[in-house]
C-alpha cells in the first residue's frame, strides 16, 4: 500500500499482518481524494477507525492542516504510529486511542470543528449508523464540511438524519462511500 499523491506520494505504508483490519483500497482512496480535491488543503481532517492511518496520511500528504487518527484497537494505533514515524510526520497529527464516540467526545470537548470526518468501521460492525447519529447531533462538522462513511455496498445507510443529509453515494466493487453534509449547507 502506498500514498497516492502529494508530499508523500509513492511512499510505502505498513499494512496489517492479519485480516482484522481492512484497509481502504488504493483505488477507492484515490477516488475519494479526487472527489475532495483541493479542499483538503488546510483542512482539519478526522480519520475514525483509522486502521493503518492511510486515509489520514493521504490527507496530510495533500496538505491537511491537522489530522486526528482515532481507533480503539492497540494494534491499529501501533500501525498508525509506525506509518507516521516512517514518513517522519510529527506536526499536525494526533493519535487517539478510543472508540469512535469517545474519540469524538474528546474533539468536541476541545471545541474543534472538522472539515472532513471519515469513518470506516468494520463491515460487520453496525456502528456506522450510530456514529452518523452522534455526528448529526454534535457540532463537530463544519458548516461546509463533509462526513464520509465507507461501508459495504450491501449496507443501506440513511439518506437523511435530522441535520445531515447524504449528497452522494459512490459504489466501487463491494465498497461504497456515502457523503453527508449539513442540510443547511447543501
Amino acid at each position: 500500500m502506498r500514498v497516492i499523491a502529494g508530499k508523500y506520494r509513492s511512499r510505502r505504508l505498513k499494512t496489517p499482518s492479519s485480516f482484522k483490519v481492512r484497509p481502504t483500497s488504493d483505488r477507492l482512496r484515490e477516488t475519494l481524494f479526487n472527489i475532495l480535491g483541493p479542499s483538503v488543503e488546510e483542512s482539519l481532517f478526522v480519520d475514525l477507525y483509522a486502521g493503518t492511518g492511510a486515509i489520514g496520511i493521504e490527507a496530510i500528504s495533500r496538505g491537511a492542516r491537522e489530522v486526528f487518527f482515532i481507533d480503539r484497537d492497540p494494534a491499529s494505533i501501533s500501525l498508525v504510529r509506525q506509518n507516521l514515524e516512517s514518513l517522519k510526520i510529527s506536526a499536525g497529527v494526533e493519535v487517539i486511542t478510543a472508540d469512535a464516540e469517545r474519540g469524538l467526545d474528546k474533539l468536541a470537548a476541545r471545541h474543534l470543528i472538522a472539515d472532513f470526518i471519515f469513518l470506516d468501521p468494520p463491515y460487520d460492525d453496525d456502528g456506522c449508523v450510530e456514529v452518523l447519529e452522534y455526528l448529526d447531533a454534535s457540532h463537530l462538522v463544519a458548516p461546509q464540511g463533509f462526513v464520509i462513511a465507507e461501508h459495504s455496498a450491501k449496507l443501506d445507510l440513511p439518506e437523511r438524519l435530522d441535520r445531515l443529509e447524504r449528497t452522494r453515494l459512490l459504489e466501487q466493487g463491494d465498497a461504497a462511500l456515502s457523503f453527508y453534509r449539513l442540510a443547511a449547507a447543501a
